[in-house]
C-alpha cells in the first residue's frame, strides 16, 4: 500500500526549555482530538523529564524507556488508541507494530513527535516509521533546539545565521525548508565522522587480527603435528644465527669480534650443555664458526633427548612451546594496548599514527617471535623431569619442614592481616602520577 504519512518540517527553538514547552502544548491539542500521540527521546532521563512535564498538564499518558520489559508489548499495543499518549525511547517497543484504534485513521492516524534529531538519519527514519504503516494515515515531526548535541557539534552556527536573517525571536518557532536542510547536513557530517572513527578502528583491528593469525597458526601446528623436532632444530640454529649477527658480525673484522662473549652467550643458551675453548673459535671465518656452534649444539640436544627418552622429549617440546607461545602472547597483547592508548600523540610530531602504530606493531611482534624462540631453547636445555619416587620424596620433605615449623609456634601459623584497603587495578595510582594502579606501580 502507498504510504501517505504527512512529514512535517522541523520547528527549531533556540533553547531546550522552549522546545519541550512546545512539545507537551502539541501533545496537549493533539490530545483533546483524540489522536494518539507518540513521543520519541533519545534517553530515558529526557523521557522522565517530559513525563513529568505532562503530569503537571494532567495529560494520562505512558512511559516506554525498555526499564520495563514485561510490561513493553502492553503499552504498544494501547499506543495506537483513541486519545492515547506513549512516550518512547529509541531502543523500547521495538519490533513491534502499532495498531490503530477504531475511529483514529478518520481523525488523521498516529502523530509522531521527534525530541530532537539524533546522530544518524537512520534512528529518525526507523522513529517516523511508527506511523504510517501499512496504509493508515499518520503524521510526523521533529522538534529541535541548539542546545541539542547534534546541533552544538555541527549546526547551530549555519542554522543561527539562517536564523537572524528570519528575524527569529527566542521563543518563536521556526519552520523552513532550508533550515531542515542544515540539519540533515548536520547529520550527514556527524554521520562520516563516525564513520571515518569505525574506519580507522578497523585498520587498527586488522594489524593485531593479522598478528593473530599468525600465532593461532603456530599453536595449531603445534597441537595438530605430531613430531616437532624439526621445528626446535630449527629454533636452534637460529638462535646461533642471532649470536653470531650481535657478537660476530660479517661486516666487521675478524678482530673486532667478540668471541668470549659468543662462548658466554652459546652456553647461556644450553645451560653450559655446550663449553668451548677459544682455540675452538679462534681463527675460523663465520661460516665454520656457524658450522661448529650448530653440530655442537644439535648434539647436545641429541644427548639430552637419548637421557630423557625420545618419547618424553617430544611430549616435552610440545608442552613447553604451548606454554612460551601463551605466555609471550598475553604480554605482547597488554604491550599492544599500552602502545594503541599513546599512538596517538605522534600526531603532534607530524606523523601518522596509524603508520606509527604498523611499524611499532611489526617490530614488537618480531622481538615476541624471537624471545619466544630463545625462551622454548632456553626451558629444554634447563627442565628437569621429575620422577614419581622424587615427588614423593620431596612432598615428605616439605610435610616435615611444615610440621617442624609448626611445633615451633604452638602449631598456630599467624595470618597477616590487611591494615590497608588494597588498590584496585584500574584506581588512581597511590603515588600521585595520574596513572591507572594497573599502568604505574602495579605492574
Amino acid at each position: 500500500k502507498p504510504m501517505i504519512r504527512i512529514d512535517y518540517p522541523d520547528a527549531v527553538y533556540r533553547t531546550e526549555k522552549a522546545k519541550f514547552e512546545a512539545v507537551v502544548e502539541e501533545v496537549c491539542q493533539l490530545h483533546a482530538q483524540g489522536r494518539p500521540v507518540l513521543v520519541g527521546t533519545i534517553s530515558i532521563e529526557k523521557s522522565e523529564m517530559l513525563s513529568r512535564m505532562l503530569q503537571q498538564r494532567g495529560i494520562p499518558h505512558s512511559v516506554l524507556n525498555a526499564k520495563h520489559h514485561d510490561m513493553e508489548a502492553e503499552i504498544v499495543k494501547q499506543a495506537g488508541q483513541r486519545g492515547a499518549v506513549t512516550i518512547a525511547t529509541n531502543m523500547a517497543g521495538r519490533g513491534t507494530d502499532i495498531v490503530l484504534g477504531e475511529g483514529v485513521n478518520e481523525l488523521g492516524g498516529l502523530h509522531i513527535i521527534g525530541t530532537e534529531r539524533h546522530e544518524s538519519r537512520r534512528i529518525d527514519n526507523q522513529l517516523r516509521g511508527r506511523a504510517g504503516r501499512q496504509g493508515d494515515r499518520g503524521s510526523s515531526r521533529f522538534y529541535v533546539s541548539l542546545e541539542d548535541d547534534l546541533m552544538r557539534l555541527f549546526g547551530s552556527e549555519r542554522v543561527s545565521a539562517i536564523m537572524e536573517r528570519l528575524g527569529w525571536e527566542a521563543d518563536e518557532a521556526i519552520e523552513h525548508p532550508q533550515i531542515s536542510k542544515a540539519i540533515e547536513n548536520a547529520q550527514k557530517r556527524l554521520e562520516a565522522y563516525h564513520f571515518d572513527i569505525r574506519k580507522q578502528v578497523l585498520e587498527y583491528d586488522n594489524v593485531m587480527n593479522q598478528q593473530r593469525e599468525t600465532i593461532y597458526g603456530q599453536r595449531r601446528t603445534v597441537l595438530e603435528r605430531g613430531d616437532l623436532r624439526e621445528n626446535i632444530l630449527d629454533m636452534l640454529q637460529r638462535q646461533v644465527d642471532f649470536a653470531l649477527d650481535f657478537y660476530a658480525d660479517d661486516k666487521l673484522p675478524q678482530e673486532d669480534w667478540d668471541l668470549v662473549s659468543l662462548n658466554q652467550r652459546i652456553g647461556e643458551i644450553t645451560n653450559q650443555a655446550v663449553r668451548l675453548t677459544p682455540q675452538d673459535l679462534s681463527g675460523k671465518t663465520r661460516e665454520e664458526l656457524r658450522d661448529l656452534l650448530i653440530n655442537r649444539i644439535t648434539a647436545a640436544y641429541e644427548e639430552r633427548e637419548r637421557t630423557i627418552g625420545e618419547e618424553q622429549m617430544r611430549e616435552l617440546e610440545r608442552l613447553i612451546l604451548l606454554r612460551v607461545m601463551d605466555s609471550k602472547w598475553m604480554e605482547h597483547l597488554r604491550a599492544m594496548d599500552d602502545l594503541r592508548e599513546g599512538i596517538g600523540l605522534r600526531a603532534y610530531g607530524q606523523r601518522d599514527p596509524l603508520m606509527e602504530y604498523k611499524f611499532e606493531a611489526y617490530e614488537m611482534f618480531q622481538a615476541m617471535l624471537q624471545e619466544m624462540q630463545e625462551d622454548v631453547v632456553q626451558l629444554l636445555f634447563r627442565v628437569r623431569l621429575v620422577t614419581e619416587e622424587q615427588r614423593r620424596q620431596q612432598d615428605r620433605l616439605r610435610q616435615a619442614v611444615t610440621n617442624r615449623n609448626g611445633d615451633g609456634d604452638g602449631g598456630h601459623k599467624q595470618v597477616p592481616v590487611r591494615r590497608e584497603r588494597k588498590v584496585g587495578r584500574n584506581e588512581p595510582c597511590p603515588c600521585g602520577s595520574g596513572k591507572k594502579y594497573k599502568r604505574c606501580c602495579g605492574k
